[in-house]
């Protein structure tokens, strides 16, 4: 019997490791033909889940695609503009990392030899090119009757460039040009056999002419014609600080509120629009459809709205350009005509990155996204919220109107401002003021609510002495602050939690009486 149940166990051990080395082999089988199959997924050798991720998004518009022999396919113009716009951006890329990677998924031999030999060049004497294509506006030529080739003229394709050399920057530079393009049809995807620069052009966008109701005459803002001086303030809902568009949302609360601002005699309120909270460059149609009852609700009360968008951005990198301009084109185009919008702030404070983000990089995205919202709505007044007198004048000749803020003792607001004057001939607008009424262990020498009415009261005399415009900050004490807004520490939050005219409670603090002159 022994021998026997020795049999049997050695049996059935040989079959189970059969079977186990047979399934093993399988598995092994499969991952190897798993990794073969993936060596023809060019996403995915650029590390990209899929090839619809938005990761590049440079605006696009078809001229014409009418072919005089076989008809264009709808499918097949969506895969070359596709795979178009994907040989641009490993070309950006590898131009940027002085590496060959995609190169040659996306270009057939001989042009991609030409890439190599200019990425040869760079690497020898230490170039680098950071470099983004921000519009294309393609034209087809030639269709062939095999589907197999397509020809056509991308004209007027606005490029924006930074060279360095030995890791320093060269020179930036915009250039909009005209390209011959041919694409051929290889092992099913489309390829750049020949990209041909053919000229230089400058671009002009014809737009409707429009009489908007805000214009800037001389040093004026006018509205219809008549100087108008803004008497605003800052505005989020008491219980939704810095989350005006979340799940709080209440058209009721929203229209309370403003009905205490219009009573109060102010005209304009400014709200903020945060780019992630948005949906970047996919817009939530949720978030836009919040936006149009603010501004619809505006409007009912003769209210008119500065809406300050990219709130909480810092990312200013080239890679990111097409992406943000996505974003502002679809908020400004939707809400171009709407009339209770005043102007677009495009950011807040962004000189408070210039430290850390690179000045150039700011400024240079900045200027890019003035042209993006004047393009894309020509009603509106256009400005930046910097946070100090100082850096106000950065790209004043582009803005409509400088805006600022002020947090500084109240003897210095008029020298600033006649500082400004000798500097810009635009209007001046103070978009955020206010001192907080906490005066407690952790800000012994802050403000109680007596001496925050009082500091109102100076600056109101101020505003109205000089005819200033103003926008103070903001209606309500709020019971929450983020700890992205103010940090963690509580003499941080206390502080940024009391700056309003009214309490958590609903009571209006002694600065109520000074909100306005």
């Amino acid at each position: 019997m022994t021998l026997i149940n020795n049999r049997n166990i050695t049996r059935a051990v040989l079959i189970i490791s059969f079977t186990v080395i047979n399934i093993l082999l399988l598995l092994g089988i499969s991952k190897v033909l798993d990794f073969l199959n993936s060596g023809a997924d060019r996403t995915s050798m650029l590390h990209l889940e899929k090839e619809t991720i938005n990761i590049y998004l440079p605006k696009v518009v078809w001229e014409s695609t009418v072919n005089p022999g076989r008809v264009m396919e709808l499918n097949t113009l969506k895969t070359i503009e596709k795979d178009y716009l994907f040989s641009w951006y490993v070309k950006n890329k590898s131009l940027q990392e002085n590496s060959k990677s995609g190169i040659a998924d996306y270009y057939t031999q001989n042009t991609r030899q030409n890439l190599y030999n200019t990425l040869k060049y760079n690497i020898k004497n230490e170039i680098t090119i950071e470099s983004t294509t921000l519009k294309h506006n393609p034209k087809l030529d030639f269709y062939s009757a095999d589907g197999q080739l397509v020809v056509f003229t991308d004209k007027n394709v606005v490029e924006f460039q930074k060279v360095y050399q030995k890791k320093k920057l060269i020179t930036a530079v915009q250039d909009t040009a005209t390209y011959k393009v041919m694409m051929l049809l290889e092992d099913g995807f489309w390829r750049v056999r020949h990209l041909q620069r053919i000229e230089k052009t400058t671009f002009h966008l014809d737009t409707v002419k429009s009489q908007p109701m805000f214009k800037i005459i001389g040093n004026k803002i006018t509205k219809n014609n008549v100087d108008f001086t803004i008497k605003g303030i800052n505005y989020y809902p008491k219980n939704s600080a810095w989350d005006t568009f979340g799940t709080s949302f209440n058209t009721n609360t929203i229209s309370k509120d403003f009905d205490i601002i219009k009573n109060a005699k102010l005209n304009t309120v400014r709200i903020f629009i945060q780019y992630d909270d948005f949906g970047k460059a996919e817009i939530k149609q949720e978030k836009m459809d919040k936006l149009k009852k603010i501004l619809d609700l505006a409007a009912t009360k003769n209210l008119f709205v500065i809406v300050t968008l990219f709130d909480f951005y810092s990312d200013y990198t080239l890679e990111n350009w097409t992406l943000t301009h996505r974003h502002a084109e679809k908020i400004v185009s939707t809400f171009k005509d709407h009339k209770a919008i005043l102007a677009w702030d495009l950011k807040n404070e962004p000189n408070l990155d210039f430290e850390n983000r690179d000045k150039s990089n700011v400024l240079n995205w900045l200027e890019h996204m003035i042209s993006v919202v004047k393009e894309n709505d020509p009603n509106h007044l256009v400005t930046i919220g910097w946070s100090n007198s100082t850096e106000a004048t950065h790209l004043e000749k582009q803005v409509d109107f400088v805006s600022y803020h002020f947090y500084n003792a109240i003897e210095d607001l008029e020298k600033e401002i006649k500082t400004l004057e000798k500097i810009t001939k635009k209007p001046l607008v103070i978009e955020e003021f206010g001192v907080p009424s906490y005066k407690g262990i952790w800000n012994l020498r802050g403000s109680n609510e007596e001496e925050q009415a009082q500091y109102h009261k100076k600056m109101q005399a101020l505003f109205k002495k000089n005819n200033l415009a103003f926008m103070s900050w903001t209606l309500y004490d709020f019971p929450h602050v983020p700890d992205q807004v103010a940090g963690k520490w509580p003499w941080q939050k206390k502080r940024q939690k009391r700056f309003g005219f009214i309490d958590i409670n609903g009571n209006r603090k002694p600065s109520f009486l000074y909100i306005n002159h």
